[in-house]
Protein backbone atom coordinates (compact mmCIF):
# COMPACT_ATOMS: atom_id res chain seq x y z
CA UNK A 1 0.00 0.00 0.00
CA UNK A 2 1.33 3.50 -1.26
CA UNK A 3 1.77 6.03 0.98
CA UNK A 4 -0.91 8.13 -0.98
CA UNK A 5 -3.66 4.84 -0.42
CA UNK A 6 -2.93 5.01 3.10
CA UNK A 7 -3.97 8.41 3.29
CA UNK A 8 -7.03 8.14 1.41
CA UNK A 9 -8.00 5.10 3.39
CA UNK A 10 -7.42 7.72 6.74
CA UNK A 11 -9.46 10.25 5.04
CA UNK A 12 -12.67 8.23 3.97
CA UNK A 13 -12.57 6.99 7.11
CA UNK A 14 -13.09 10.36 8.58
CA UNK A 15 -15.29 11.79 5.98
CA UNK A 16 -17.54 8.33 6.65
CA UNK A 17 -17.29 8.99 10.49
CA UNK A 18 -18.29 12.37 9.95
CA UNK A 19 -21.08 11.53 8.01
CA UNK A 20 -22.48 9.37 10.61
CA UNK A 21 -22.13 11.92 13.34
CA UNK A 22 -24.82 13.99 10.95
CA UNK A 23 -21.67 16.14 9.74
CA UNK A 24 -21.50 16.72 5.66
CA UNK A 25 -17.58 18.05 4.70
CA UNK A 26 -14.64 17.37 2.75
CA UNK A 27 -11.46 15.81 4.63
CA UNK A 28 -7.99 16.34 2.77
CA UNK A 29 -5.16 14.27 4.08
CA UNK A 30 -1.34 15.36 3.62
CA UNK A 31 1.72 13.59 4.52
CA UNK A 32 4.38 14.91 7.19
CA UNK A 33 7.42 12.98 7.87
CA UNK A 34 9.27 12.87 11.37
CA UNK A 35 11.91 15.67 11.19
CA UNK A 36 13.62 15.63 14.26
CA UNK A 37 17.43 15.11 13.68
CA UNK A 38 17.74 11.66 16.33
CA UNK A 39 14.33 10.30 14.41
CA UNK A 40 13.48 6.81 15.30
CA UNK A 41 13.38 4.39 12.84
CA UNK A 42 10.61 2.83 13.76
CA UNK A 43 8.39 6.22 13.95
CA UNK A 44 5.91 6.10 11.69
CA UNK A 45 4.70 9.00 8.88
CA UNK A 46 1.95 10.87 9.93
CA UNK A 47 -0.89 11.78 8.17
CA UNK A 48 -2.88 15.35 8.43
CA UNK A 49 -6.05 14.53 7.94
CA UNK A 50 -7.70 18.09 7.65
CA UNK A 51 -12.00 18.74 8.07
CA UNK A 52 -12.86 21.28 6.30
CA UNK A 53 -14.99 23.83 8.11
CA UNK A 54 -15.62 26.71 5.72
CA UNK A 55 -18.91 24.66 5.00
CA UNK A 56 -19.28 24.04 8.97
CA UNK A 57 -21.24 26.28 11.29
CA UNK A 58 -19.43 27.70 14.17
CA UNK A 59 -21.16 25.49 16.65
CA UNK A 60 -20.64 22.67 14.93
CA UNK A 61 -16.95 23.59 14.53
CA UNK A 62 -16.67 24.01 18.25
CA UNK A 63 -18.57 20.69 19.30
CA UNK A 64 -16.44 18.73 16.89
CA UNK A 65 -13.29 20.37 18.93
CA UNK A 66 -14.46 19.78 22.14
CA UNK A 67 -13.54 21.61 25.66
CA UNK A 68 -9.80 21.79 25.44
CA UNK A 69 -9.61 19.33 22.09
CA UNK A 70 -11.56 16.33 24.11
CA UNK A 71 -13.45 15.55 21.05
CA UNK A 72 -10.97 16.07 18.41
CA UNK A 73 -8.50 13.96 20.48
CA UNK A 74 -11.14 11.30 20.74
CA UNK A 75 -11.31 11.21 17.18
CA UNK A 76 -8.16 11.11 16.37
CA UNK A 77 -7.29 8.00 19.02
CA UNK A 78 -10.33 6.42 17.54
CA UNK A 79 -8.60 6.86 13.85
CA UNK A 80 -5.11 5.89 14.99
CA UNK A 81 -6.42 2.64 16.71
CA UNK A 82 -9.25 1.25 14.00
CA UNK A 83 -6.86 2.30 11.26
CA UNK A 84 -3.80 0.89 12.42
CA UNK A 85 -5.67 -2.42 13.79
CA UNK A 86 -4.78 -6.07 12.34
CA UNK A 87 -2.03 -3.94 9.89
CA UNK A 88 1.40 -4.76 9.26
CA UNK A 89 4.24 -2.43 10.77
CA UNK A 90 5.06 -1.32 6.88
CA UNK A 91 1.08 -0.83 7.11
CA UNK A 92 0.71 1.50 10.15
CA UNK A 93 0.67 5.57 10.20
CA UNK A 94 -0.03 7.99 12.94
CA UNK A 95 -2.94 9.86 11.69
CA UNK A 96 -3.46 13.40 13.14
CA UNK A 97 -6.80 15.63 12.80
CA UNK A 98 -6.91 18.72 12.37
CA UNK A 99 -9.85 21.39 12.11
CA UNK A 100 -9.66 25.31 12.13
CA UNK A 101 -6.42 25.48 13.24
CA UNK A 102 -6.70 23.91 16.42
CA UNK A 103 -3.77 21.85 16.01
CA UNK A 104 -1.40 23.92 15.08
CA UNK A 105 -2.09 26.43 17.40
CA UNK A 106 -1.67 23.52 20.67
CA UNK A 107 1.75 22.64 19.04
CA UNK A 108 2.79 25.90 19.25
CA UNK A 109 1.69 25.88 22.94
CA UNK A 110 3.09 22.43 23.89
CA UNK A 111 6.71 23.57 22.48
CA UNK A 112 6.39 26.55 24.34
CA UNK A 113 6.11 24.77 27.55
CA UNK A 114 8.10 22.08 26.59
CA UNK A 115 10.92 24.86 25.96
CA UNK A 116 10.07 26.58 29.15
CA UNK A 117 10.21 23.20 31.22
CA UNK A 118 13.44 22.58 29.77
CA UNK A 119 14.95 25.45 30.49
CA UNK A 120 13.66 25.19 33.74
CA UNK A 121 15.27 22.31 34.17
CA UNK A 122 18.68 23.02 32.87
CA UNK A 123 18.91 26.47 35.40
CA UNK A 124 17.75 24.85 39.06
CA UNK A 125 18.76 21.33 37.86
CA UNK A 126 15.73 19.85 39.49
CA UNK A 127 12.34 17.53 37.34
CA UNK A 128 10.18 19.66 36.02
CA UNK A 129 6.02 17.72 35.80
CA UNK A 130 3.73 18.73 33.39
CA UNK A 131 0.35 18.32 33.98
CA UNK A 132 -2.77 18.32 31.84
CA UNK A 133 -1.93 16.92 28.60
CA UNK A 134 -3.22 13.99 26.22
CA UNK A 135 -1.17 11.11 25.69
CA UNK A 136 -0.59 12.39 21.91
CA UNK A 137 0.54 15.76 23.85
CA UNK A 138 3.05 14.04 25.69
CA UNK A 139 4.32 11.87 23.19
CA UNK A 140 4.78 15.12 21.28
CA UNK A 141 7.31 16.29 23.97
CA UNK A 142 8.71 13.22 24.03
CA UNK A 143 10.04 13.34 20.67
CA UNK A 144 10.79 17.14 20.76
CA UNK A 145 13.41 16.06 23.65
CA UNK A 146 14.59 13.26 21.59
CA UNK A 147 17.10 16.35 20.40
CA UNK A 148 18.61 17.52 23.78
CA UNK A 149 20.67 14.50 24.58
CA UNK A 150 21.52 15.95 28.06
CA UNK A 151 17.88 15.42 28.87
CA UNK A 152 14.96 12.57 29.16
CA UNK A 153 11.35 12.51 29.88
CA UNK A 154 8.98 9.82 31.13
CA UNK A 155 5.19 9.79 31.68
CA UNK A 156 4.12 9.25 35.47
CA UNK A 157 0.81 8.48 37.25
CA UNK A 158 -2.41 7.21 35.63
CA UNK A 159 -4.68 8.12 33.19
CA UNK A 160 -6.10 10.88 34.08
CA UNK A 161 -3.37 12.36 36.20
CA UNK A 162 -0.95 11.20 33.86
CA UNK A 163 1.82 13.82 33.75
CA UNK A 164 5.18 14.01 31.59
CA UNK A 165 7.99 14.38 33.26
CA UNK A 166 11.49 16.14 32.18
CA UNK A 167 14.98 15.70 33.92
CA UNK A 168 18.75 15.92 33.20
CA UNK A 169 19.46 12.77 32.42
CA UNK A 170 21.33 10.68 35.16
CA UNK A 171 19.43 12.40 37.75
CA UNK A 172 16.44 10.88 40.24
Amino acid sequence: MSDEQIGQRGQQWLEQLLQLSGVSTQVTAKLQTPKTANSDPEEHDSYWLTIEQTSLPPEQVQALIGAEGSVLDAIQYLANATLNLNQPQERQAAYIIELDGYRLRRQAEIQAIATSAIEQVRTTGQEVEIKSLSSAERRQIHTFLKDFPDLESFSRGKEPHRQLVIRTIGSS
